[in-house]
């Protein structure tokens, strides 16, 4: 009994993954319609002429940059490669 269950289990943690990917899929795309609608609400004109120009990937950079979201805090390593 245990030798089946331990065959079945790879199988089973598989299936899970895959519906659990089906779940969270729906999840991320409203997740991303939302920061576009917060991006169009509250970027300012130089941040659309990037949008027009470079695309959304630069747009939402400074997007960002500008509201201070997702910050990485520097560690030590990146700080001496930035010295050197």
């Amino acid at each position: 009994m245990i030798g089946f269950l331990a065959l079945l289990f790879p199988f089973l943690l598989l299936g899970f993954v895959l519906f659990m990917e089906r779940v969270e899929e729906p999840l991320s795309r409203v997740a991303v319609e939302r920061e576009f609608e917060e991006f169009f609400d509250g970027a300012s004109q130089d941040e659309l002429d990037t949008f027009v120009r470079e695309g959304t990937d630069s747009a939402m950079a400074r997007f960002r940059a500008r509201l201070g979201l997702r910050r990485r805090p520097r560690t030590r390593r990146a700080e001496s490669s930035v010295v050197d």
